[in-house]
């Protein structure tokens, strides 16, 4: 455990700060220049160009700068949608005082983290070993060379309840860097030293896989399961679309219903609540209360993304049309306000609109009552639980407005008849065309290559599982934005972020391994050769960047000046971590290619991580996937045939319409193993073929057939028949010869 540094304890005795709180005008002026900021493409960073704070972005100019003058930086990490860093920002950063401040005593340094995920994880992860908490914003104190040595997460602007504010803050540490710079420098040395060996803790198992282990985490899981609302954790409730998925594929494979009831209960609570928009579609990032009814409302793709996923397979396991709808609206949203014209996916929508939280999305009784008939109010007050005095208030603001409601089901089992279905849906269409008249929320409009390959994997696997061609095409537009922008086709480069023309020169993992595993379902979704030859391209240069071959496992960036050490992600929060990602993308590809070295390269790293799954599984849950997928041998469903063929198609969707985890579809031509290269038609027709290891069953024309084979033991449903295309017609008879 890193060790807290004894200077900075003496940070819980605090200085009155009369003459920096009670400076004669604190606010920022009317208007301001903007700084260094107003040059960047972030829009977290452009966010605070007009502040009164001297703000460095992170690079060597503000790290001379440290070395220069001798002073501490502040290091403030956040994003642009990111609620509470609005907060501190209106409170804090856009106070001529403070900004003075930090100006005489700091090199102040804002970062999106967003944009460098490897930066703030190595930050995040010394607050959190030093006990000062986790999230954004997030502010950590370092000294000229980077290291750090003290911080938090959002500071208020005074102190209270015995808080420190950050005045306070600012106050004494600069008072002890003046005092002793060399003994927070040596502290910081010995954390940075720690935080070293924390983050480089090596393999000590000698089993390579230990497949125990997924039905022991999905047990573990299933204990936390809330029986009232769904959910695996108490209040703030996150989605974690991984830990139900793994509870599902636990429960399918071991046919243990229980598991997946739980699953399937947790998906129609979110669904109900008001984390999720009942009018325009999608969820916002995690619901404050145990009932998922009040969120923190910002819209972030990657949830969406892995939401996408969990409904999916939802619709799957039980053949409840209301998942798949669930699926539908999702990508309604972010078809309509998520996509550039050229189809890159933009990365989040703001919670605060016109500066309050909320405010977009919520109504009061009385406007429901103005914008509906009385028939339609009658209908969706008590359906939305509709209440005059409202059910939220956005308590970070000085003024909240009053009587909001947060729309929600407030009978989730609540069965309309078809009159009344009529209805709430004019009422909806209502209620939604006068929220658009509203100002909306900020759009981060950045198309980051990680959250983008999450959403191609998602749209590639929706359009054949549903079924609707638009959405494929919308897949492939992705596809083709994200290798004509982000790749580089003569290096095998491909590079994180995109916005307004222009790309970032950084290399991160997850962009490489999320695209690698979105690539690979739109491969599925396909049988496009030539997005199969850009896969085995992608995962080569990935493991040539970024994994380690003495140690296993992956390093987060390619590493730079700019660093402070180069570290392995082990953490599946909201966000999966490069290293699962990286593994489940490899394992599949293996199984598709029967690439051994990309196999055995994935399996080395899930060996590295066996004792964090044995202890604390509930960290790495895609990792769980990945171990579960690797300890068997998976069907490999051939499909041989034209892929542009109806046909075809119908075999493809056949093979994608079974939940079954232990699967990979391939084709017969490009990259693939040798063996399915070998299958042909059968009398001149698409044939598929379900091979495990080295046998396959019978060939088959007959979609039925697939699925049957497909489906796993237990009482899964059975899936709904696609429909047999209709015979080919017959070749014309060849001309006789002169």
């Amino acid at each position: 455990m890193i060790r807290p540094m004894p200077p900075l304890l003496l940070l819980t005795s605090f200085l009155a700060l009369a003459s920096l709180a009670s400076a004669a005008d604190p606010a920022a002026p009317a208007n301001p220049a903007p700084n260094r900021l107003s040059t960047e493409k972030s829009p977290y960073l452009l966010q605070h160009q007009f502040n009164p704070v001297d703000w460095y972005p992170w690079g060597p100019e503000a790290f001379a700068r440290a070395k220069a003058e001798n002073k501490p930086i502040l290091l403030s990490i956040g994003y642009s949608t990111c609620h509470w860093c609005h907060v501190m920002e209106r409170e804090s950063f856009e106070n001529a005082a403070i900004a003075a401040y930090l100006k005489d005593h700091f090199i102040a340094i804002k970062l999106d983290r967003e944009e460098r995920p490897d930066i703030d994880h190595i930050y995040m992860t010394a607050m959190q070993a030093l006990g000062l908490g986790g999230g954004w914003p997030l502010n950590v104190f370092l000294t000229p060379d980077r290291q750090p040595f003290y911080g938090g997460t959002y500071f208020p602007p005074e102190d209270k309840g015995g808080r420190p504010g950050f005045p306070s803050i600012l106050q004494r540490i600069a008072e002890l860097w003046e005092k002793d710079p060399a003994a927070i420098q040596t502290d910081a040395k010995n954390i940075t030293a720690q935080l070293q060996l924390h983050m480089a803790q090596e393999s000590t198992s000698a089993d390579p896989l230990k497949p125990e282990l997924v039905p022991a985490a999905a047990a573990l899981f299933s204990q936390n399961f809330d029986p009232t609302f769904g959910g695996f954790s108490e209040a703030p409730k996150f989605p974690q679309p991984h830990i139900p998925s793994l509870l599902l594929l636990t429960g399918v494979h071991t046919e243990n219903p229980s598991l997946i009831d739980q699953v399937l209960f947790t998906c129609r609570r979110m669904a109900a609540g008001g984390m999720y928009d009942q009018l325009g579609g999608g969820f916002a990032r995690y619901s404050v209360d145990e009932r998922w009814l009040v969120p923190h409302f910002e819209k972030m793709l990657y949830d969406n993304a892995q939401l996408i996923d969990l409904y999916l397979d939802a619709g799957l396991v039980s053949a409840d049309p209301a998942h798949h709808a669930v699926v539908r609206d999702i990508l309604r949203y972010l078809q309509r306000d998520m996509t550039h014209p050229d189809g890159g996916f933009y990365s989040a929508e703001d919670a605060d609109s016109e500066g309050q939280e909320g405010k977009f999305y919520c109504f009061t009784q009385s406007e429901i009552e103005s914008l509906l008939t009385p028939e339609e109010a009658a209908l969706a007050i008590p359906y939305f639980g509709i209440t005059k005095t409202g059910n939220f208030e956005d308590h970070s603001h000085p003024n909240p407005l009053p009587n909001l409601n947060v729309l929600h089901l407030a009978d989730p089992d609540r069965r309309l008849t078809p009159p009344e279905t009529t209805l709430l849906n004019a009422a909806k269409a209502k209620l939604f065309a006068a929220q658009r008249l509203r100002v909306r929320p900020h759009l981060d409009d950045k198309i980051l290559t990680s959250w983008n390959g999450l959403m191609l994997g998602a749209l590639s696997r929706a359009a054949i599982i549903l079924n609707e061609a638009p959405l494929l095409e919308a897949a492939r537009k992705n596809f083709r934005f994200v290798t004509a922008k982000l790749w580089d086709p003569t290096t095998k480069t491909l590079f994180h972020r995109w916005r307004d023309g222009e790309r970032d020169s950084t290399q991160l993992l997850s962009a490489y391994a999320s695209y690698l595993r979105g690539s690979i379902e739109l491969y599925q979704a396909t049988l496009d050769p030539a997005v199969l030859d850009f896969s085995v391209a992608l995962a080569d240069k990935m493991i040539a960047t970024f994994y380690d071959p003495k140690g296993a496992g992956f390093y987060t960036s390619a590493g730079g000046d700019d660093l402070l050490f180069k570290a392995k992600d082990d953490y599946d929060g909201a966000e999966p971590s490069g290293n699962s990602l990286a593994v489940s993308a490899l394992l599949k590809l293996a199984a598709i290619t029967d690439n051994k070295s990309s196999r055995a390269t994935a399996e080395a790293t899930l060996t590295r991580f066996i004792p964090r799954l044995a202890e604390t599984p509930q960290a790495l849950p895609l990792m769980l996937h990945a171990l579960a997928f690797a300890s068997e041998e998976p069907f490999r469903a051939v499909i041989a045939g034209d892929p542009s063929l109806p046909e075809t198609q119908a075999l493809l969707r056949a093979a994608h319409s079974v939940y079954q985890f232990h699967r990979v579809i391939l084709g017969t031509s490009g990259p693939v193993e040798p063996f399915a290269k070998t299958l042909t038609l059968i009398d001149g027709r698409p044939t598929a073929y379900i091979c495990t290891g080295s046998s396959c069953l019978p060939p088959t024309a007959d979609p039925a057939q697939i699925q049957k084979s497909l489906r796993p033991p237990g009482k899964t449903p059975v899936p709904a028949p696609v429909p047999a295309p209709a015979p080919a017609p017959a070749p014309a008879p060849a001309p006789a010869p002169k």
